[in-house]
């Protein structure tokens, strides 16, 4: 009878939404697949791939509760698509940058006839958006909110309105956004992610794990605390050594936490480093920190004996103003005792610049290669100002109608997507590119060939030639967005 009020002929978009909203019920779900959207297009840090944890770490939970899973991570190798279309469901993950890439994905799976779920920060902002493109959406955290779904995809329970952080339709075809998921706090009960089971994996890549996640910080332009919170929650030291034991053993790799602060419990860290010195982990690893962890000298003592090669600092700026904007909660003299205390204990620096603020000017941009280079970091990220959605900039920009287009495959940090307010677009467009070519300079080059650094000498020639080809392609992305 229920199946009959849809048989009206005067009413077809209300029969498909019916017959969709059921057939996801009582399947058959036996292979799945996930793919992690790769970058729409090359740039500067293309050679240093890191893969986002997630849709690895959903793969393994999925993989121990009897699925046939795979994961595909498009920057590591292009997807099997064979296998991908044989697949019951597939999962997508995506941020603002891969969006569209994303989107299309999508579209290919469903007009096979496979559900497709997405997830990640972009879909978390933006479930209306997404739902136009994907048959669920997983908002937040997911290990929790994904099981239930496959459960009620296969059993029927639980029901849909009762499973947290899932946007879908209904049977109307309205979409239903279910309130957020609580936050996981028992970090110790995930899995450690099974990098085996993505396509292709080559263990000498760069092993990423995570040991926290949520930040009480909240810099303007950051979408961490709107994805996993302003409270801190960390896996147990005991949990943490396990998995740098695993990780060491399987991988000579850089491992590279993802944390985005890996000090920011500085008891806990010291105890981790302790617990790899006593136990004879020996790995090279990278973490993201903040300044402060200059001020703490036991601290870079225990990395650097612990195998700590390259801190990632988010300095931000050297403006005043703009660490003010950014409320970075840290001055320029915390930038500089950082820089050379870091440097005593023999790590080496990335430096994470953001420029394009409403208190840059061109000399900002141009001051602040003239500083990297002239306090001896090692390396440097020098990003675009981008207003992601999820943050506050993201709704400043739209309420005062700064932003220039929403062509997400252009928010990735390398490209000008809003007005500045001291410069012209194209001004800080190609200004940005330009002082990442003062940075990675035949000087910096040489240098580093006079120590006989080859590491870093690589790193400078594939810097040079990569900024060469971005300044190109951001002439042509500027004249074609019509960007002044």
């Amino acid at each position: 009878m229920l199946f009959s009020r849809y048989r009206n002929p005067h009413d077809e978009v209300a029969l498909k939404n019916f017959l969709k909203y059921n057939s996801y019920r009582n399947m058959v779900i036996k292979r799945i697949s996930f793919i992690e959207a790769g970058s729409p297009g090359p740039h500067i840090f293309s050679k240093f791939p890191i893969p986002r944890l997630g849709a690895v770490l959903l793969s393994t939970i999925l993989r121990e509760r009897g699925y046939e899973v795979k994961a595909f991570i498009e920057d590591v190798a292009e997807p099997d698509w064979s296998f991908i279309e044989s697949s019951d469901l597939v999962c997508i993950s995506t941020i603002t940058s891969t969006a569209i890439k994303a989107y299309e994905m999508a579209g290919r799976l469903r007009a096979l006839g496979i559900p497709v779920i997405v997830g990640g920060a972009h879909p978390t902002f933006l479930p209306d958006e997404s739902l136009e493109y994907a048959d669920f959406v997983i908002r937040g955290e997911g290990e929790h909110s994904l099981v239930q779904l496959l459960a009620h995809m296969e059993k029927g329970t639980p029901a849909l309105t009762g499973i947290k952080g899932l946007s879908y339709r209904d049977r109307d075809g309205r979409k239903v956004h279910n309130p957020s998921g609580e936050f996981i706090e028992d970090l110790d009960s995930l899995p450690e992610p099974d990098f085996s089971l993505v396509h292709k994996w080559n263990m000498s890549n760069t092993y990423p794990l995570s040991t926290s996640r949520g930040c009480p910080f909240d810099c303007k332009f950051c979408s961490v605390i709107r994805m996993f919170g302003r409270r801190y929650r960390f896996k147990s030291v005991k949990a943490t050594l396990k998995e740098l034991h695993y990780v060491a053993s399987v991988s000579k790799a850089t491992k590279f936490i993802v944390d985005d602060n890996f000090t920011a419990d500085k008891r806990r860290t010291k105890e981790i480093l302790r617990g790899m010195i006593a136990e004879g982990i020996k790995t090279r690893w990278s973490a993201q920190v903040r300044t402060d962890v200059a001020k703490d000298p036991e601290l870079l003592r225990l990395m650097a004996d612990s195998g700590c090669h390259t801190l990632y600092i988010g300095f931000e700026s050297i403006n005043a103003g703009t660490l003010q904007a950014y409320n970075k909660k840290q001055g320029l003299e915390d930038i500089i005792s950082c820089i050379r205390t870091v440097k005593d204990y023999g790590i080496h620096i990335h430096g994470m610049f953001v420029l394009g603020a409403d208190t840059d000017d061109v000399e900002t941009v141009r001051g602040t290669a003239d500083f990297a280079t002239g306090h001896g970091i090692d390396t440097v990220q020098f990003l675009i100002l981008t207003p992601l959605p999820g943050t506050p900039l993201f709704h400043d920009m739209m309420e005062s109608k700064r932003l220039l287009h929403t062509d997400w495959s252009k928010y990735d940090v390398q490209h000008v997507v809003f007005r500045p307010r001291l410069m012209a677009p194209a001004t800080l467009q190609i200004e940005t590119f330009r002082a990442m070519a003062r940075f990675y300079s035949w000087r910096y080059i040489l240098r580093h060939l006079a120590r006989f650094d080859f590491h870093y000498a690589a790193i400078g020639i594939f810097g040079k030639t990569a900024v060469r080809k971005s300044l190109n392609a951001s002439y042509a992305y500027l004249q074609e967005a019509h960007v002044q």
